[in-house]
């Protein structure tokens, strides 16, 4: 007997796939072209002459020396960034999927970091590290220990890099928790009989079966430190001092709106783009090349 459909209609997969392509098309294509569009030209600064120079916004781009210190900063910056909270998010979730008193209250304050604003989050860290009266900034003094931000900056290239991670371990511990809790508990439990130690357990069993997270995990905080950390940057230190903290997003937005080089904040923005579509392909094909 043939079963009847409910929606026997040519149209319905349209239907239903048109509202995600508009919104693709409007939040993404869109602004992707005409951020393009502006890379390929040079306007002045009050916005009234605009001309055509093709990509020669590109071009002064491979020789500014200034465009290529802050290419290497974000590509330090975002590296770090990936790492340090790769391994925080690993470590409490490694914690929390054990058997311990109160895990279910550890795992609800693990993941309300990332909840909050990154604006508000730079708030907070200025609190902690003001100068002057920042409470943490005082501890570190007790110790002989002169922080200032502000004004040194390896210091507040390490407070953003520390800000940014910190904002990013409870993504990172959703994610490991989930992995970790589908390992299969016979398999530690056989190996522990066997007297295999926590730590031969983990890089030979449990590591293994972390690794498609991990990729999905990696490609994810590397946009994150590229992308999303402009609010927490721009919010503690605007970019300085001097240019310490101005990585690519900060860049793009101080060429664009402070100094109104429009061309060239988009070209730099294009390129940006482009880094981060190659990093989300690479991880396609990365992921189904392991699941085949």
């Amino acid at each position: 007997m043939e079963r009847r459909t409910l929606f026997n209609s040519r149209l319905l997969p349209a239907v239903l796939v048109a509202p995600q392509l508009a919104i693709t098309f409007i939040f993404f294509l869109l602004p992707a072209g005409g951020a393009f569009y502006q890379s390929t030209q040079s306007t002045d600064a009050f916005g009234l002459n605009t001309v055509f120079v093709g990509l020669r916004n590109f071009a002064s781009l491979v020789t500014s020396p200034q465009y290529h210190e802050a290419l290497v900063r974000t590509a330090v910056f975002c590296v770090i960034v990936t790492n340090l909270s790769m391994a925080g998010g690993l470590v409490f979730a490694s914690f929390a999927n054990r058997s311990i008193h109160g895990r279910f209250l550890y795992r609800i304050l693990l993941i309300w970091p990332y909840a909050i604003a990154p604006a508000l989050t730079s708030v907070i860290f200025v609190f902690l590290f003001q100068p002057q009266i920042g409470l943490i900034t005082n501890l570190l003094a007790g110790f002989g220990i002169n922080f200032n931000y502000a004004t040194n900056s390896n210091q507040a290239l390490a407070l953003v890099v520390l800000i940014a991670a910190w904002k990013q371990v409870s993504y990172n511990f959703i994610f490991y928790l989930a992995a970790l809790q589908s390992v299969p508990r016979s398999i530690i439990e056989a190996a522990t009989l066997d007297g295999a130690r926590s730590f031969h357990r983990f890089r030979t069993m449990i590591w293994p079966m972390l690794m498609p997270t991990t990729l999905f995990l990696v490609v994810t905080n590397l946009v994150y430190s590229a992308f999303d950390t402009f609010d927490v940057i721009y919010a503690l230190t605007g970019g300085g001092p001097g240019t310490a903290t101005d990585v690519l997003v900060v860049k793009v937005y101080r060429d664009g709106v402070i100094n109104l080089d429009l061309g060239g904040s988009a070209a730099q923005s294009v390129l940006l783009m482009a880094g981060i579509v190659g990093l989300i392909i690479m991880q396609f094909r990365i992921t189904t090349r392991r699941s085949t």
